[in-house]
């Protein structure tokens, strides 16, 4: 783009000797400053301006193709001149216009970006015999930031895991996500079983929406799944809020975990007569552990069709954490065509070997209790 205006000059150039006389292809030079304000600032569109008026000039009192001398003050070509003036002062303004707006959004960008690191933590890349590894993606490229979160916090029961999905989006969603992840990472230490975690995380979550008021209490709810990986024992036990199940990745197997007890949301406890259902199953070395929110599955290609998230972990086989989620990125803009309409976040640990192996390799496994 920046070039643009260069070869705009240069095609008027290398046309103007060979068209007939009756057409002066100079007179497209008033678009110039136009073309120039498309990449540069206020003043290389005055610049460009002053150079058109004057190659206007030249071109119209140069002898060409027959044409003589003594059309440079011509009323067409003074017109000409008037109109390039007058585009290049809009164009000028224009420049000017687009150069604040970049330095807005860029400054947007930049508030969006500190505040996903505050309410996205980078998670850790290890934490004693684990693999962790995150993903998210903003369907709104200058926002990156949405209502889709995650968190693992190592605690003295074990690492423990969240993904959640806020209904809704802008900001209404940002602040219920970061009031979600802030009553998580205190309660993550304090309770000692996952169910009593998910009710605390809930209690908190509708504290805070009876103090809004009005609708918010109903609208404010949250689709989660907790889970956690004991520091010993090779089981993971996961406890399911209305949220897509998570997927168990094996060498030899790839499947959701989901045994259809699902809670409600969060903030609609009250519909929970009984304490949140509990799943645990196997966990054992080079099993992998992958969370992720509805805009994984939900993501769409041109035509319309869902992504395949299970047959394409199949195709992929064994892939140890950091690679899984770069090959998942890409897959999912690749099938969306670059074209992402939700928020996505993915969130995967893997359980190394005692020996502290990658995870690539697997062992198979009982299914655990529920």
């Amino acid at each position: 783009m920046r070039w643009l205006p260069v070869l705009y000059v240069a095609a008027v150039l290398l046309l103007e000797p060979v068209t007939p006389v009756d057409w002066p292809v100079s007179f497209v030079l008033v678009a110039l400053p136009l073309v120039t304000a498309f990449a540069h600032g206020p003043r290389a569109v005055a610049g460009a301006t002053v150079f058109a008026v004057l190659l206007e000039g030249v071109l119209a009192g140069t002898p060409c193709c027959g044409r003589p001398v003594g059309y440079l003050w011509d009323r067409h070509y003074v017109a000409a001149y008037v109109c390039t003036l007058l585009v290049g002062a809009l164009g000028t303004i224009l420049a000017a216009h687009r150069v604040r707006r970049e330095r807005t959004l860029a400054d947007v960008r930049f508030v969006a970006e500190i505040a996903q690191r505050v309410l996205l933590r980078p998670v850790p890349h290890r934490v004693g015999n684990l693999l962790l590894e995150s993903l998210y993606l903003a369907a709104a490229a200058e926002a990156r930031i949405g209502g889709d979160l995650y968190e693992a916090v190592p605690t003295p029961y074990g690492v423990r895991l969240l993904i959640g999905d806020v209904r809704g989006k802008g900001l209404l969603a940002v602040e219920t996500a970061a009031a979600l992840l802030g009553a998580f990472r205190e309660a993550a230490h304090d309770e000692p079983d996952l169910p009593a975690l998910a009710a605390h995380v809930d209690t908190s979550m509708s504290r805070r929406a009876r103090l809004l008021g009005g609708n918010e209490m109903t609208e404010r709810f949250v689709t989660a799944v907790f889970a956690e990986i004991p520091a010993a024992g090779h089981v993971v036990r996961v406890v399911n809020c209305g949220h897509p199940p998570p997927v168990l990745i094996r060498p030899d197997e790839v499947r959701e975990l989901d045994r259809g007890r699902s809670a409600p949301p969060l903030n609609l406890g009250m519909l929970v007569g009984d304490a949140y259902p509990l799943d645990e199953y196997a966990f054992r070395p080079g099993d992998q552990l992958l969370l992720y929110t509805d805009g994984v599955t939900e993501t769409r290609d041109p035509e319309g069709t869902f992504y395949p998230l299970l047959p394409r972990l199949r195709s992929w086989g064994p892939l140890p954490p950091h690679e899984l989620m770069e090959r998942l990125h890409e897959d999912l803009l690749a099938h969306s065509h670059d074209c992402l309409r939700d928020d996505t976040a993915a969130l995967t640990a893997c359980l190394l070997d005692d020996g502290g192996g990658g995870g690539g390799g697997g062992g198979g496994g009982d299914e655990g209790r529920g």
